[in-house]
């Protein structure tokens, strides 16, 4: 006889582990693929690379422990972009690389807050869109800067979780890396450690992996501290300057101001933040983390720091707003406009935060800019274009004009090309086509004069409002000058820069330029 048993009912399967994090896996690079294309796209061909980003450029061919405004691992970098053919798209990648590993950061820090999966879209959605994506497009100490901060409180997140020393030693190193990139982020630990104080991780002080930590740290700065000392800590001098020439013109006001508008597209997130370290019950052990903005965010304003300074700051916070949002957002709807809010946002503050008009289609709409602040620069001033753009014009003329001037000298060889400030220099030593060794007595420059030649001509590079008092000065140290050429770039900060050759001089060149080095230098 046959029996007919019931057909046995398996539960469904549960979704497989493996496509999960596949599907994790693309979404993520999704986003990293969409960083590093929105990094290219929303600057226009048109604008030459930022003033600051030659002197970072030209740091790769005078390697040092240091330098006057910025520690060495800026030049690190240079060197491999040097290496790679130093063009335009490998001094954007680098930055945009430190944007992309932020990104990742962030969701690796929701992850290890238990977030969900739609808590790492809506975080890395909130970090794509925001200020970072402007901020990753020079080649400046900043962009790592932010990488340090937010990989430093995402070890602290994870050693608060499982106490392993393994965390402590990584921040050393991270801090170590972050100091030699920017001396920025030792606010991060002036922040932290009050911040650790008045919280139940006070206890961490007894712990002795902390001062082992603490002597990793000390260790694989101390190149960069001898160098300081070497040199009669030109960073101090650096500061002094930065404080009475910029400084000075910052607003308290509107440091805050700029911190609202930074990420403004993820304040619905980082908000949200702030409340659930101080009153969710599962984030009760990552209280310090609001002490700490609170201790930071004091400090920079004493100091009238820019606002910028702070933007290594946030992505932490967008992790943790991200976990609670998502945690208490169950509609469909609601999830989907937390999403669409960041983008939504930053779609009108992409048409001014960005080089992606001209010059003239800038001046024309000004009014959005200037409702910005964007028309103020640092001498808190208002001008036609915002400074960033203004520096990002003209370079690539002067260094051609430049060229031409230097062709005419009677001996090449023998004739120095002399700037008056460093993104002068930096742009003609990269965009030349003579191999020319183009210095200024501004900034780093003023170690890298090569005397070992013998100097008889000199091509003068000279603001427009000093071209006659030039003339009067230098011109009676030569048999002859002229006046070879300017620049003429409308909207550009170097506008009118004037082009000198002087030959045949009449006294020694060499002692001259001595002297004034050791001038500058005292």
């Amino acid at each position: 006889m046959r029996l007919n048993f019931p057909a046995r009912q398996y539960p469904l399967p549960k979704t497989d582990h493996r496509k999960s994090m596949t599907r994790k896996t693309t979404i993520l690079l999704a986003f990293i693929a969409l960083k590093f294309l929105l990094q290219y796209v929303l600057i226009l061909p048109s604008y030459d690379l930022h003033r600051d980003e030659y002197l970072h450029l030209d740091q790769a061919d005078h390697l040092a422990w240091g330098y006057m405004s910025v520690p060495p691992v800026t030049s690190w970098i240079a060197l491999i972009i040097k290496t790679l053919g130093n063009s335009v798209f490998w001094v954007r990648f680098f930055p945009a690389l430190c944007g992309a590993l932020t990104i990742l950061v962030v969701w690796k820090t929701v992850e290890a807050l238990r977030g969900s999966l739609y808590a790492c879209v809506l975080a890395a959605t909130c970090t794509l869109f925001s200020a970072l994506l402007r901020l990753n497009q020079l080649f400046q100490p900043n962009s790592v800067d932010v990488l340090c901060w937010t990989t430093l409180y995402y070890f602290l997140v994870k050693y608060i979780q499982t106490r392993s020393p393994k965390w402590l030693y990584g921040i050393a190193v991270v801090f170590a890396f972050g100091f030699l990139n920017k001396y920025n982020v030792a606010f991060l630990v002036i922040g932290v450690l009050p911040a650790i104080l008045l919280t139940e991780h006070r206890v961490l002080f007894l712990n002795r992996h902390l001062y082992f930590a603490l002597l990793l740290a000390i260790v694989l700065i101390s190149p960069n501290i001898i160098w300081q000392y070497q040199n009669d800590f030109p960073v101090f001098h650096h500061m002094k300057e930065l404080s009475e020439r910029q400084l000075v013109n910052v607003s308290r006001a509107d440091f805050f101001k700029e911190q609202f508008i930074y990420f403004i597209g993820a304040l619905l997130v980082i908000v949200p933040g702030f409340y659930a370290l101080l009153f969710y019950k599962p984030f009760g052990k990552y209280k310090l983390f609001f002490f700490s903005i609170v201790f930071t965010l004091v400090v920079f304003t004493l100091l009238r720091a820019k606002g910028y300074y702070a933007i290594g700051i946030y992505p932490i916070y967008i992790a943790f707003g991200a976990v609670f949002v998502a945690e208490r957002l169950k509609s469909v709807w609601l999830r989907a406009a937390f999403i669409i809010i960041p983008i939504t946002i930053f779609i009108p503050v992409s048409r001014v935060a960005f080089p992606n008009k001209t010059p003239k289609e800038i001046v024309d709409g000004s009014g959005r800019y200037k409702r910005a602040g964007l028309l103020r620069w640092e001498d808190g001033k208002d001008h036609e274009i915002p400074q960033d753009f203004a520096d990002m014009l003209g370079w690539e003329e002067l260094a051609g004009k430049v060229d031409a001037a230097y062709a005419q000298s009677p001996d090449p060889e023998s004739t120095l090309v002399l700037c008056d400030n460093y993104g002068q220099a930096g742009a003609i030593n990269y965009y030349s086509r003579k191999n020319v060794n183009a210095v200024t007595f501004n900034a780093d420059y003023v170690n890298w004069f090569d005397l070992s030649k013998k100097y008889k001509h000199v091509v003068r590079v000279k603001n427009a409002w000093e071209r006659e008092a030039e003339i009067k000065e230098t011109a009676p140290l030569f048999n002859n000058y002229s006046i070879t050429d300017s620049v003429t770039t409308p909207y550009s900060r170097e506008r009118g820069a004037t082009i000198f050759l002087f030959v045949n001089a009449k006294v020694d060149i060499n002692a001259r330029i001595s002297r004034e080095i050791q001038e500058e230098k005292w």
